[in-house]
């Protein structure tokens, strides 16, 4: 992760967390899927991949626990996406 990931990735943490999610920020130099299996046995719902790619665009690569890779979103919707999964979770949608 170079710094200028480590940047956004730091942004997009702040602005879930904001958000009222939890949030976990990965920044140990580890390979990429190290860090996903580790999501992955932790039961992560979602992880978010930041690469090049994201953060030119200033989107999020989710990807789900079972290993479904989402396509690019931006901060926003992907958040707008959690909160309409909540809701679904509560018969509220």
């Amino acid at each position: 992760m170079t710094d200028q990931q480590l940047d956004y990735a730091r942004k997009v943490s702040a602005e879930l967390t904001a958000a009222g999610w939890r949030v976990e920020l990965d920044e140990r130099n580890e390979k990429l899927g190290y860090k996903i299996r580790e999501a992955q046995l932790a039961k992560i719902p979602y992880a978010l991949i930041i690469g090049d790619k994201e953060v030119a665009a200033e989107t999020v690569a989710p990807r789900r626990r079972g290993g479904e890779n989402l396509a690019p979103l931006s901060l926003g919707d992907f958040i707008q996406r959690l909160k309409f999964e909540v809701a679904q979770e509560r018969g509220e949608a």
